[in-house]
């Protein structure tokens, strides 16, 4: 088999009737190759293996054939270079052998935009013959190991020829994996870009939770250390561990959560102003819009934390220490104090709020994965996020609204003039919420839900004077 044009290595682009290549050829056989070429065994395709050293190469899969590069291509239409872009220059040699056939680039780089052009293009410009196609780079030798049942199945394909790219793409499908088509050779770099990227969703989210996070904590010290060494030399620093981390968790996952429903509500205003939902957003607000689960997320996390510190909080010494001490005061005193009944009330609802909002949270975050996103309507799916997601905001707030009581009216709670920790976490959730209010006021909500249906209001203003002329 020569090149595309033999019979035997025809792909159809269309119908239901596609036939596997009797062979695929695979050029280098580390870890990624092996594991691909055991992957198209499984699958009913018979590999054979280029190497530089056939005779030794004993590390190749059962049933797969080792061959000399030159001889392996001539057995195939389909040759996947499973090697580095440093070793390409060999593969000159073999331009004759190489000609018209589809070369399947799935290489990948040590860093972003190392070199001025793709890999994938710089060896369709070695082999200007060859029909190259970029696939597979975005899939670890482990997740096709494991079956791709634990890992991406996504495979971004990109080429200049489409039967050639169909082809690569019906292989990839019969491996269990799912091709995108990105197009041609120029979103290769883009494709090879991708695997290097860490998080880029998660970026911006973290930036905003770690300086809330430094923020809130400094500000915490504040009250709770530096005062007291300054006004009353108490040495409170045992604080930090426990006690300051607890009251930065809540406050940070509180204020996260209002942010993610802040953006929507700003994104309404921004189209009930201009009377339409066919105008961009401002940059920023895209970019905070694409967030938002992200934001969610770690708001879930800083709840899970705030929890299991609350847990831990019996066992402390100071805590154990300061019960002991108030049991003592009373011997002493030779009285008891009687139950306050206000407080009674007070405790078991703030501590019945916080258990309902973490509940729901739970709720909110877990529907947000994809393995559970996928499994729900849209309905269902805005139901959980809108819905419940306003829910958790609401008891998260009244849980620190309660806990507060009526200490943020009295001078005593105001260390250095500045306003008790928690009365931070309610600023945004309160101003979220009172302008949640005003939105679904039936006047504003009607006719945010007509804009969203296509409704504008030029078009209004259009139809009224042509019917004048």
């Amino acid at each position: 088999m020569d090149g595309m044009n033999d019979s035997s290595n025809c792909f159809p682009l269309q119908g239901m009737e596609s036939v596997k290549p009797k062979t695929v050829c695979v050029f280098g056989t580390g870890d990624f190759g092996r594991s691909l070429g055991l992957k198209l065994l499984q699958c009913g395709y018979s590999v054979v293996f280029g190497s530089r050293n056939p005779n030794s190469s004993s590390l190749v899969p059962k049933g797969a054939e080792s061959l000399s590069h030159t001889e392996a291509a001539k057995k195939s239409a389909i040759i996947v270079i499973a090697i580095h872009r440093e070793h390409y220059d060999f593969l000159t040699d073999l331009a004759d052998v190489l000609k018209g056939k589809v070369l399947v680039d799935i290489s990948n780089n040590l860093k972003m935009n190392q070199y001025p052009e793709s890999n994938a293009e710089y060896l369709a410009g070695l082999l200007p013959g060859c029909k190259v196609v970029k696939a597979f780079n975005t899939v670890s030798a482990w997740a096709l190991q494991s079956g791709t049942l634990d890992a991406s199945r996504q495979v971004f394909v990109c080429g200049n020829d489409a039967e050639a790219k169909e082809a690569v793409m019906e292989i990839a499908r019969s491996l269990g994996l799912t091709p995108l088509d990105q197009g041609t050779l120029l979103a290769a770099k883009e494709i090879e870009n991708y695997p290097l990227q860490l998080f880029p969703m998660w970026r911006m989210p973290c930036y905003v939770c770690a300086v809330l996070t430094v923020l809130i904590f400094l500000y915490c010290l504040v009250i709770e250390v530096f005062y007291p060494a300054a006004t009353r030399k108490e040495d409170t620093s045992y604080l930090i561990v426990i006690t300051i981390p607890n009251r930065v968790f809540p406050i940070v996952s509180l204020i996260l959560l209002a942010i993610v429903y802040l953006a929507g509500l700003i994104a309404a205003i921004i189209q009930l102003y201009r009377g339409t939902k066919y105008s961009r957003f401002p940059d920023w607000l895209d970019k905070w819009m694409l967030c938002r689960k992200q934001l969610g997320l770690l708001a879930l996390a800083y709840a899970f934390l705030h929890a299991i510190y609350t847990l831990v909080m019996p066992i402390r010494y100071y805590v154990r220490w300061a019960w002991s001490n108030y049991q003592m005061t009373q011997l002493k005193s030779n009285e008891t104090y009687p139950l306050s009944n206000y407080y009674a009330w007070l405790s078991d609802t703030y501590v019945a709020l916080g258990i309902l909002g973490f509940f729901f949270f739970v709720v909110v975050g877990i529907t947000s994965l994809p393995s559970v996103g996928n499994a729900v309507n849209w309905r269902e799916f805005n139901f959980v996020q809108s819905k419940l997601g306003y829910l958790t905001l609401v008891l998260s707030t009244a849980h620190t609204l309660v806990y507060g009581g009526d200490r943020f009216i009295y001078p005593t709670f105001y260390r250095w003039y500045l306003p008790p920790s928690f009365v931070l976490s309610l600023i945004i959730p309160c101003a979220v919420l009172a302008l949640k209010f005003i939105l679904i006021m039936p006047c504003l909500d009607q006719r945010i839900m007509k804009i969203r249906q296509g409704w504008e209001r030029k078009s209004k203003i259009t139809n009224s004077s042509s019917l004048k002329i």
